[in-house]
């Protein structure tokens, strides 16, 4: 017996795989392309400063917008992550955002 819930538009799960194919094969390729370019110097500094910046404009909007814990946490990580791994940088996150969100509540 089966429920209505349950069932899959043919045409959903064909456009769920194709976009699953297409994302793949464009990281895919890229990997693939690099590999037969050389980069100088400063391309190869610009890149290498791309995955940062993403990240910062995921992460700037939320620690802004949220609370002032959340901001104070961000910064605190980000001190952190200069010097340290990416692990202890994000332990160190974590806990900041933890007590300081205790610390407010009880003021």
């Amino acid at each position: 017996m089966t429920s209505e819930i349950f069932a899959v538009d043919p045409l959903v799960l064909f456009t769920i795989l194709a976009m699953a194919a297409g994302t793949y094969l464009t990281r895919i390729a890229g990997l693939i392309l690099t590999k037969f370019v050389v980069f100088s110097g400063r391309t190869e500094a610009a890149l290498q400063a791309v995955p940062p910046a993403i990240l910062m404009s995921v992460v700037a909007p939320t620690a802004f917008a949220t609370g002032i814990a959340e901001t104070a946490a961000t910064a605190i990580t980000a001190i952190a992550a200069l010097r340290l791994p990416l692990l202890p940088a994000i332990a160190i996150g974590v806990i900041s955002v933890v007590i300081l969100r205790l610390a407010l509540a009880f003021v």
